[in-house]
């Protein structure tokens, strides 16, 4: 089985684009020239922000469809090492109002 990557990019526009890949360099390449992807193309240049390394593909593939889903607070809360707020970002804002 072939490792993989899960990864973060910053678009030109600011937006975060979440993929994942077998070979980091070759994707990253692939973005640059516009051809990585559809949201990535049209946002160049784009810049790696953060990444993470997996045994097999198929966790790099989950992971990213993990992230993916997740709010822009959180993606920069793990990219920023900030572990320890992750679990409250994880709350719907709906859990967050019964709260107050």
């Amino acid at each position: 089985m072939k490792s993989g990557f899960m990864y973060i990019l910053l678009c030109s526009d600011g937006s975060y684009y979440t993929g994942s890949t077998v070979d980091l360099g070759r994707r990253l390449e692939q973005h640059q020239k516009g051809i990585g992807s559809n949201h990535t193309a049209k946002r160049l240049p784009v810049k790696l922000l953060y990444y993470e390394e997996y045994i097999n593909i198929a966790d790099a593939f989950y992971r990213e469809k993990q992230v993916q889903g997740w709010s822009r607070r959180k993606k920069e809360a793990l990219m920023n090492g900030e572990y320890y707020l992750l679990p409250t970002l994880a709350k719907a804002y709906r859990d967050l109002r019964n709260e107050l």
